[in-house]
């Protein structure tokens, strides 16, 4: 082969080879319907739809869930939140709660707009919305037992466990 083929054949070898290292990215609805067994990341229109339609009912809090959920507001650069997220996907997949509380985050650098809506000052923040009573919120990177009676008490409405 002479010079300007090996280079050719050369350069169509490497820009095959990093087109298929590239992963292709997916989007975060299909990344979303993918993992249906965790914390569940919401975008603005999901919220919308999941949640509250903040949009349509301004004035009110009018919950748009089929069950009740928690919401844990983070940031990626934040190290409370990255205590926390591992504690809320272990509680998204526990038998305890699997079918009867949704768990969803929003990342406050992604959604700005829902972060302002609930007055988001400090992360982690926690907002737990059961289904016929106003949500409430809680700030901090609570410890699992924490969050597992705030969601008994107020999503679920049972009893401590003594």
């Amino acid at each position: 082969m002479n010079h300007k083929k090996k280079w050719a054949v050369l350069s169509l070898l490497l820009s095959l080879l990093i087109f298929a290292c590239n992963p292709k990215k997916e989007s975060k609805s299909s990344t979303n319907q993918a993992n249906k067994m965790g914390t569940i990341e919401l975008t603005k229109a999901e919220f919308l739809a999941k949640v509250m339609n903040y949009e349509k009912n301004p004035q009110e809090w009018v919950f748009e869930g089929d069950k009740p959920c928690v919401i844990d507001f983070y940031a990626n650069w934040c190290g409370p939140c990255k205590m926390l997220s591992p504690i809320m996907e272990e509680l998204a997949v526990s038998p305890e709660y699997a079918g009867k509380v949704d768990f969803y985050k929003v990342n406050t650098e992604d959604e700005p707009e829902l972060a302002a809506v609930f007055g988001i000052q400090s992360i982690p923040s926690i907002l737990f919305c059961p289904m016929h009573e106003k949500p409430q919120m809680a700030q901090g990177a609570l410890p699992k037992e924490t969050l597992k009676q705030a969601i008994n008490e107020i999503l679920l409405q049972t009893a401590p466990a003594k």
